[in-house]
């Protein structure tokens, strides 16, 4: 099992959630970096990978979705720069750590977690998604396991559609259908979750949708006389938002099996990190726990 780490939503909420009197040597806030690390050497004491990777957002504006439209996630304030220093603190922290982290201007973490999920899961090795994001949900198959760690909820194939509303395979497709305010993709106006469920459960996607808008018509939904003609209106809308959430999982990324084994962590240079940020004893002890369990 390789366990992939969506990093922003731990780090986004260890920067909201903690106290942000907690300051490095310089005088920069380090909550959020002092929260993901803790959360970050939690995870593996008590996952122990074989297998680990952690991925970044790196920018807002310069993603490849950016092009396809540029409104999405336009509706996003940029990042203090307080937390973007923090950003690069998290990146270093996991190198030290010996976790292979990734980042990249032109994909979001999704694309790189889609990928390594992909690329491993056809050389046999299932994925465990450590993540909030309902987004990647997307992502799961078979032996793979959606795992909010925030709140101990551990999903498996076969309870994505129960919990989000529709199966992963078409979770791209509903997303297209509702559209998704937090990244300022439209969808089709007037179609919500409830809606867009019923749509996904009688076509397999939104080709076979568009093919037979007619049989819309006779679906037990409210207002469904006069769903196909907003559809109809829509179409060029849901598609282009289908484009914006599916998730990418064949970019270029140089990375393997053999990238993503833990290594030993750098205990010399974790000490002057920790100094550096004026962190206490919790992390220095756990990085030495991380250290033995290496070594085993």
């Amino acid at each position: 099992m390789v366990y992939l780490i969506d990093a922003s939503v731990y780090v986004f909420r260890a920067y909201y959630s903690m106290p942000p009197d907690m300051l490095d040597r310089d005088g920069n806030p380090a909550h959020a970096l002092f929260g993901f690390a803790r959360f970050l050497g939690d995870l593996i004491e008590r996952a122990r990978p074989g297998y680990l990777a952690v991925a970044f957002d790196e920018s807002l504006e310069t993603s490849f979705r950016n092009r396809i439209d540029p409104s999405y996630k336009a509706n996003r304030e940029p990042a203090p720069a307080d937390l973007k220093r923090q950003f690069a603190g998290c990146r270093e922290f996991c190198r030290l750590l010996g976790v292979a982290e990734f980042g990249s201007g032109e994909y979001e973490a999704d694309d790189i977690i889609g990928t390594l999920a992909s690329r491993l899961r056809a050389e046999g090795l299932p994925a465990t998604l450590v993540t909030r994001d309902k987004d990647l949900a997307q992502l799961i198959r078979e032996g793979d396991v959606y795992w909010n760690y925030t709140d101990d909820l551990r999903l498996r194939h076969h309870e994505i559609e129960g919990r989000f509303g529709v199966a992963p395979e078409r979770y791209a497709d509903y997303l297209a259908l509702t559209g998704d305010a937090v990244d300022n993709i439209k969808g089709v106006p007037g179609v919500g979750p409830k809606t867009a469920a019923v749509l996904l459960k009688e076509f397999v996607s939104l080709e076979e949708l568009y093919d037979d808008l007619e049989a819309v018509r006779a679906l037990p939904l409210r207002g469904a006389s006069k769903l196909p003609e907003r559809l109809a209106e829509h179409r060029e809308a849901a598609f282009l938002a289908r484009r914006l959430t599916t998730i990418a999982c064949d970019i270029p990324l140089a990375a393997g099996r053999d990238d993503l084994r833990p290594r030993a962590p750098d205990l010399a240079a974790l000490e002057a990190f920790f100094d550096r940020h004026n962190f206490g004893p919790t992390l220095r002890r756990q990085g030495e726990r991380l250290a033995k369990l290496a070594a085993a």
